[in-house]
């Protein structure tokens, strides 16, 4: 009886020993393990019969490939090699889909796709890649810096360009260099009669009918890279872009202390915003009329307008104005319809502030235009940019516009310039991709909610969208080579990420095919966060996560949770890319604190006037719309607003420090993380859309960065961060530390974490900052 009542137990015992309740700071970090790895990196087989990932359901050192059948749906461990028998090695279809070239090992393949049969085309040590088929039926390929053709009839290759490093001999040196081979030829000559032999019979051969020796045009290239090296369809027209290396710039030396060496050892960084930066120059080569001319920008509509800002610096307008110079911009490669007939190219201004689609005439090189988008902020949102354009027949071209407000479906006809809208509403489209025979789009949006993603069909004439998948929450879609399937990656607030497989027609249901949770993380009664919205006091709608106290502390305190990436969403209905901080709110809402999550103005999903609410003032909208949530929980959730704090890293670190210089009287304390101190020493890229450049619009970096406000901390400020961090240098953090001392502020303190770049690695790196953070919390907001 005794060991049947201890068999009884002991599952009550294992189950009991499995739990994390309370939670702590060093549960939370332990890593991902813990948790359960989810499945990822979904790729279909070719006959779309067999769907590969990668997964580790046992908590291994590192993941296991597994594969999942359509016809049983359930998951085995698989190997590489069953994996790279049924993959596609990225095939590039020919017009009737009969045929596909591939790249293998640096050589090109083609592929009957009929009989399966498999026929080698290159053989070289060379790397041959983007081989295509041009319309007379040739395959085209690149080896180096040159495009080859293929005759599949007659197996006939032939050298299209002649691109040469250098520059062009001048005369002088051309005629030098004829002399002085005139010269050792006839000596050569003179000296041996096999060599008059030879030469004669090569003369001989030269002059018959037909067996002209043939001579490429040499392309100088100078001093430049080549670049978006591109033939067109039929094979006339080569395009190519010249890159003209930057004329100074300096990276940023960011040491490592801790080295298997010893010795601090010194990596060499990005550049600070406004460094220059490298321009290129965009040409066609005409090889039917051998000739090489530039593609002319100078044409394109509002070439050399001016960006609002520069009002604000009447001497820099002044000067602008009188100069009149055309702006620069980046031009695409060209992008062909199917027959090569027309093309289109994208431009991008380098002040970010214009995109134009201009139709490219290859004869001339000049550009007409089909759409321009012009924001006086910056051009940006979801899907806008050549890398979501195409062809949908030989006349028309689809692409993505925030013209409406928000990021939406058009088409334009590309010889009339007829435009049509084919989505519309407060919502946005964020992924698109056009089926493979041209008839129906494929739509990743938040139609239904900002927090919710759904995979939807749309006509490519238009007409209503046909919504696919169906359950709540964060839906991503990876599409089987016949379009007949999906793999869903799938998860809600609570539950992380799992796989599920469907039918891709609306109605079909979605089967679970993984559960990677372990019963240790099960055991918590994980929170579904509150998800509200509060009107900010401009009168804007702002989504927020509320997770309220279990039990309120008697100071009824409150923690705001600061998102980073600037613009990045974290206000949704799937399990949040901030996994440590979801689970580390669940512990402060256990510990009597109120916690909410704001998609701050400038968040993702809530189109273009949102995304652009931080233009020039970085800390303003982004940082009154936390001050307002905190009214919304005092209001409506009963916190006592004497008792807030915050924490956040990166550009949520950045606010937490704008937070406590600026918004003395909200917040008590925070925690800054890995943050931007002074956006001037940013990278390029992220900072110049939000502020333009440091040396043109020097009251944007004013108003945004901490460093000019750090003499308004009264707070308690705990600031942590990474010494190898190679995206927010920790030079950051120790400018604005020596600004503290300077400025003789006593209340704050720096943890370094000497290994660790910015985002953590490293367990114990997780559990001594938020380890930290919770003490600040502790201590500030509860007495």
């Amino acid at each position: 009886m005794k060991k049947i009542l201890i068999l009884l137990l002991w599952p009550v015992c294992l189950a009991h020993a499995q739990q994390i309740t309370p939670l702590s700071v060093e549960k939370i970090m332990r890593g991902q393990k813990w948790v359960g790895v989810s499945p990822s990196n979904y790729r279909w087989s070719e006959d779309s019969k067999t769907l590969f990932f990668n997964w580790n359901p046992e908590s291994k050192d590192k993941d296991e490939l597994y594969r999942v059948s359509t016809a049983n749906l359930k998951p085995q461990k698989s190997d590489e090699t069953a994996m790279e028998k049924t993959l596609s090695p990225g095939y590039t279809y020919s017009n009737d889909a009969s045929m596909a070239l591939a790249e293998k090992g640096g050589d090109i393949y083609l592929y009957a796709l009929k009989s399966g049969k498999e026929q080698r085309l290159t053989y070289t040590i060379d790397r041959e890649s983007n081989a295509k088929f041009l319309t007379n039926g040739n395959i085209a390929y690149r080896q180096g810096d040159n495009l080859f053709s293929l005759n599949l009839k007659t197996s006939e290759t032939e050298q299209l360009t002649h691109f040469v490093k250098g520059k062009k001999p001048g005369k002088a040196e051309r005629a030098k260099s004829l002399d002085q081979n005139a010269w050792l030829k006839n000596d050569q000559e003179q000296l041996f009669d096999i060599i008059k032999k030879r030469n004669k019979q090569h003369t001989e051969r030269r002059d018959k009918p037909g067996q002209d020796e043939k001579v490429i045009k040499p392309i100088y290239t100078e001093d430049k890279f080549l670049a978006g090296l591109e033939l067109s369809p039929d094979g006339k027209y080569v395009s190519y872009k010249l890159m003209i290396p930057s004329a100074g710039g300096q990276g940023t030396i960011v040491p490592n202390y801790v080295t298997s060496s010893g010795y601090t050892e010194d990596m060499n960084t990005r550049a600070k915003v406004g460094e220059p930066s490298s321009l290129s120059e965009n040409y066609i080569y005409d090889r039917s009329r051998d000739t090489v001319y530039k593609i002319n920008t100078g044409q394109i509509q509002g070439i050399k307008d001016l960006p609002d800002y520069v009002k604000d610096y009447p001497k820099q307008l002044e000067e602008r104005q009188k100069k009149n110079e055309d702006r620069n911009v980046n031009l695409s490669s060209p992008n062909w319809n199917r027959s090569g007939t027309m093309a289109f190219i994208v431009a991008e201004s380098r002040d970010n502030k214009d995109l134009w689609i201009l139709k490219l005439d290859a004869t001339t090189g000049n550009l007409s235009l089909i759409d321009r988008q012009r924001d006086e902020a910056w051009i940006g949102g979801p899907g806008i940019g050549a890398l979501n354009m195409g062809w949908i027949n030989d006349d028309q071209i689809y692409y993505q516009s925030e013209v409406s407000g928000y990021s939406h479906l058009y088409t334009a006809n590309v010889n009339n310039g007829q435009k049509k809208q084919l989505t519309s509403g407060k919502w946005e489209v964020q992924e698109l991709q056009l089926s493979k025979d041209k008839k129906t789009f494929y739509i990743t949006a938040n139609k239904e909610h900002p927090g919710i993603t759904h995979f939807y069909k749309l006509n490519v004439n238009g007409g209503e969208l046909q919504q696919v998948t169906t359950m709540k929450g964060g839906n991503l879609v990876t599409l089987s080579p016949d379009e007949q399937w999906i793999a869903v990656s799938y998860s809600y607030m609570n539950q992380p990420w799992e796989l599920y497989v469907q039918q891709n027609k609306p109605g079909a249901k979605a089967v679970k095919v993984t559960s990677s949770t372990t019963a240790e993380f099960n055991s918590y009664k994980w929170r579904t966060p509150d998800l509200v919205f509060f009107k900010n006091r401009h009168g804007a709608d702002v989504y927020a996560r509320v997770y309220p106290a279990a039990n309120p502390h008697p100071n009824h305190p409150a923690v705001v949770f600061v998102h980073g990436a600037g613009y990045l969403q974290n206000v949704h209905y799937w399990w949040s890319q901030y996994s440590r901080e979801y689970m580390f709110n669940n512990m402060l809402a256990d510990n009597g604190y109120t916690v909410i999550d704001i998609d701050y103005t400038a968040s993702s999903g809530y189109g273009r006037d949102h995304r652009t609410g931080i233009y020039r003032h970085m800390g303003g909208k982004d940082l009154t719309d936390q001050v307002d949530g905190v009214k919304m929980l005092v209001e409506k959730y009963g916190v006592d607003p004497k008792h807030v704090g915050l924490y956040g890293g990166s550009y949520g670190g950045f606010i937490t420090l704008m937070a406590l210089f600026t918004e003395q009287e909200v917040f008590k304390s925070g925690a800054a993380l890995r943050s931007v101190t002074d956006w001037a020493h940013y990278n390029h890229g992220y900072t110049s859309n939000i502020l333009n450049e440091p040396s043109a619009d020097s009251l944007a970096y004013k108003k945004s960065s901490p460093i000019y406000f750090a003499d308004g901390l009264k707070g308690n400020l705990l600031m942590c961060h990474g010494m190898i961090d190679v995206n927010v240098h920790f030079q950051d953090i120790v400018r604005l530390s020596q600004r503290l001392i300077e400025l003789k502020k006593d209340n704050w303190e720096l943890a370094v974490y000497p290994v660790e770049d910015h985002g953590f690695l490293e367990p114990s790196s997780w559990t001594d900052e938020y380890k930290r953070i919770f003490k600040l919390f502790e201590t500030t907001l509860k007495k």
